[in-house]
C-alpha cells in the first residue's frame, strides 16, 4: 500500500484531470441540444418505470423491453423517483461515469500497469476530450456502460498481476462483469472476452478458480434476471434485436464497427503493433486483443442503426488506453530516463562543459517533440466530435435544431385525451408529446417486431389519430412502386401507412422538408374532438425545422404531383 506522501503527486494530477474535463465540459460542449432520436426513447421509458407504470412503451400496456440500457434504465428511474427531472437523471448519470471511467483510465495505468505520471495523465486526458462528454449531452447513457467495461477490465489486469488473487478479487471480477451485461445485453460479450484474456496470461490450470466464480455468478444471478426478464417482457432477448437482427449476418456494421474501434483508437494502435517485437509482449498483446477486437466483432449480429458518433464500440476506448502502456512502457520509461538529469558525466577525455550543453539541447528537443506529440494526441481524441452523425456540420454542434420537437410540444397541449400517434421517429415525438404511440418499425413494440412489420389491421386496433413517417419522396418526387423498392422493407411500410391513411379518410396536413427529395408526412384523422384544429395547427407550422441542415423546411402538401 503507498504511503500518502506518495499518493500525493497522483492525487493532485487526479485533481487536474476533474478540473480539466470541467473546464472542457461547460466550454466546449452544447449542453442546449434536446436529445437524439434514440435517447429519447430511452427516456420514455425510464419516465414510466418512475412513474410507477412498469416498463412499458405505452401506460396500461404489456411490457416491452425496447430499451437496451436496461441498467441504466432503472438507476435513471430511481434518481427520477428522487425528485431530479429525467433530463437531469439521465445527464447526471452519464458525467458523473465519465469523470470516473476517466480517473479510472488513470489510476490503473499508474497503479498496475506502473505507467509514470504524465503519460497516465495522457490517457485520462484523452479519455476526458473525447466522445464521452457528447454522448452525455445527447442524453445517450454510453458513459454508464463505459465505466461498467472499465472496472471489470481493472479487476481483470488485477488478476493477471496477481499470482493467487484472493476470492473476493475474484468474485469483484465477476459481479462487475454481470453489472456490465445488466447495462447493455452485450456487455455479457464483453465480460467472457474478458475472461477469456486472463486465461490466456495466465493459464488455464492458474484460472480455474477464477472461472469457477465467474461461471457460479453469472448462472446463478444472471440466470435468475434471464428468467425474470423472460417472464416479464414475454421473450429473452431485447425488443430491438428482433428487429435489428432478424436478417442474418451484417457484414457492413461488422466493417463500420472494427472501423469505429481503430479510429476511436488509432494512436494506441500502434502500441499493439510494436508489442509483437518480443514473445513476452506479443501474447500479452494477443491476450488485450481477446476483448477489443472480439466484442468489435459481435456486432456482425445486429443492424449499425443509430450508431450515434460510434457509442456502440466506445466502451472500448477506456479498455485500450488502460492497455497499451504495458506493452510499451519498458521503451518509454527508458526513454524518459535519457532526459531526466539536466548534467551528465563527460567520459574520459571529454569537455563537461561541451557535454552539459549537448544534454541540454536533447532534453530541450526532447520535451518540445513530446509537448507537440501530446497536443497532437489530445487534438485527435477531441477531433472526433466532428463525426457524431453523418449528417454534422460544425464540431461544436452534433444537430441542428429539429422539427419534431416544436411538433412534439405543440402535440402535447393534446397529451392525457388518449390520442394515439403511428410514427416511424418514435424518439422525441412519442417522448415529448405524451401520446400513446405506435413505433412503426418495431424497435418498440412487440407486435410488429416479433411478426415480420407493420399491418393494416394492427393500425386498424388503435385507429390512430395522428400517422407520421420520414421517407425520401413527396408530391414533386412521387414514390416509385417497383418491385425492387417494395422490398426494401422502410420503404413499403411508408407506403403502407400513407395507402392506409388515404383509405381511411385522413387528412395530408403537411409534408415537411427542405428538399422534395427528403421529407416528414403528417396524417391527421377527421372524427375526433380536435382533429380540425391539429390539421390547421400542423399545416401552419411555420418553425418545423429540418433535422440535418437546422433550415426552415418548405411544406410540400400543396405542390401537385407532376
Amino acid at each position: 500500500m503507498p504511503s500518502l506522501k506518495k499518493l500525493i503527486p497522483d492525487l493532485l494530477v487526479s485533481s487536474l484531470l476533474i478540473i480539466s474535463t470541467l473546464f472542457y465540459a461547460f466550454n466546449y460542449i452544447d449542453f442546449s441540444i434536446p436529445p437524439f432520436e434514440d435517447a429519447a426513447m430511452l427516456m420514455r421509458y425510464a419516465q414510466h418505470l418512475a412513474g410507477g407504470y412498469g416498463i412499458v412503451w405505452n401506460i396500461g400496456e404489456n411490457p416491452v423491453d425496447g430499451a437496451t440500457d436496461f441498467l441504466f434504465m432503472v438507476t435513471s428511474a430511481a434518481f427520477i423517483k428522487l425528485g431530479l427531472t429525467v433530463g437531469q437523471s439521465i445527464r447526471g448519470i452519464g458525467f458523473a461515469s465519465h469523470l470516473l471511467t476517466v480517473l479510472i483510465v488513470y489510476w490503473t495505468n499508474r497503479r498496475i500497469n506502473n505507467a509514470n505520471i504524465l503519460l497516465s495523465f495522457l490517457c485520462g486526458l484523452y479519455l476526458a476530450v473525447g466522445t464521452g462528454l457528447s454522448y452525455v449531452a445527447a442524453y445517450f447513457g454510453t458513459p454508464f456502460f463505459a465505466l461498467a467495461a472499465a472496472s471489470t477490465w481493472t479487476l481483470g489486469l488485477l488478476l493477471i498481476k496477481q499470482q493467487n488473487p484472493r476470492f473476493w478479487l475474484m468474485l469483484t471480477f465477476a459481479l462487475s462483469g454481470l453489472v456490465t451485461g445488466l447495462i447493455r445485453p452485450e456487455g455479457a460479450i464483453l465480460a467472457s472476452l474478458m475472461l477469456l484474456a486472463v486465461i490466456v496470461m495466465r493459464g488455464f490450470r492458474n484460472s480455474i478458480s477464477i472461472i469457477g466464480t465467474f461461471g457460479v455468478t453469472f448462472l446463478l444471478l444472471g440466470g435468475a434476471y434471464f428468467l425474470w426478464r423472460w417472464d416479464y417482457f414475454g421473450y429473452p432477448l431485447p425488443n430491438p434485436f428482433y428487429k435489428k437482427g432478424d436478417s442474418g449476418l451484417h457484414w457492413d456494421s461488422l466493417k463500420y464497427s472494427l472501423l469505429n474501434t481503430l479510429r476511436l483508437c488509432l494512436p494506441m494502435a500502434f502500441a499493439f503493433i510494436f508489442a509483437f517485437r518480443s514473445r513476452e509482449t506479443t501474447k500479452r498483446a494477443l491476450a488485450y486483443l481477446i476483448p477489443i477486437l472480439g466484442f468489435a466483432s459481435a456486432f456482425v449480429f445486429i443492424s449499425d442503426e443509430m450508431n450515434y458518433g460510434a457509442r456502440f464500440q466506445y466502451a472500448l476506448l477506456p479498455i485500450v488506453l488502460m492497455s497499451w502502456s504495458s506493452l510499451v512502457y519498458p521503451v518509454g520509461r527508458a526513454g524518459l530516463d535519457v532526459f531526466s538529469s539536466p548534467y551528465r558525466e563527460a567520459p574520459e577525455g571529454g569537455d563537461p562543459l561541451q557535454q552539459n550543453q549537448l544534454s541540454v539541447r536533447k532534453r530541450s528537443v526532447f520535451y518540445i517533440a513530446l509537448i507537440a506529440l501530446s497536443a497532437s494526441l489530445i487534438y485527435y481524441s477531441w477531433f472526433q466530435n466532428c463525426f457524431l452523425t453523418s449528417f454534422q456540420r460544425t464540431c461544436d454542434r452534433p444537430y441542428e435544431r429539429d422539427g419534431r420537437l416544436e411538433m412534439a410540444k405543440m402535440l402535447a397541449e393534446y397529451r392525457g385525451k388518449g390520442y394515439v400517434i403511428a410514427t416511424t421517429e418514435a424518439g422525441l415525438l412519442p417522448y415529448y408529446s405524451g401520446w400513446d404511440a405506435i413505433d412503426t418499425w418495431g424497435l418498440n413494440d412487440q407486435f410488429i417486431a416479433h411478426n415480420g412489420g407493420l399491418t393494416r389491421e394492427y393500425l386498424d386496433q388503435y385507429k390512430p389519430q395522428i400517422i407520421m413517417f420520414h421517407d425520401y419522396y413527396s408530391p414533386l418526387v412521387p414514390p416509385k412502386l417497383t418491385e425492387a423498392n417494395l422490398a426494401q422493407r422502410w420503404f413499403s411500410m411508408t407506403i403502407l401507412m400513407k395507402d392506409y391513411a388515404e383509405a381511411n379518410g385522413y387528412i395530408l396536413a403537411a409534408i415537411f422538408g427542405d428538399s422534395p427529395y427528403d421529407t416528414h408526412y403528417y396524417y391527421v384523422q377527421t372524427d375526433f374532438e380536435d382533429s380540425e384544429r391539429l390539421i390547421e395547427r400542423i399545416s401552419t407550422m411555420r418553425n418545423y425545422y429540418w433535422p440535418t441542415t437546422g433550415k426552415k423546411s418548405i411544406n410540400y402538401a400543396g405542390f401537385p404531383e407532376p
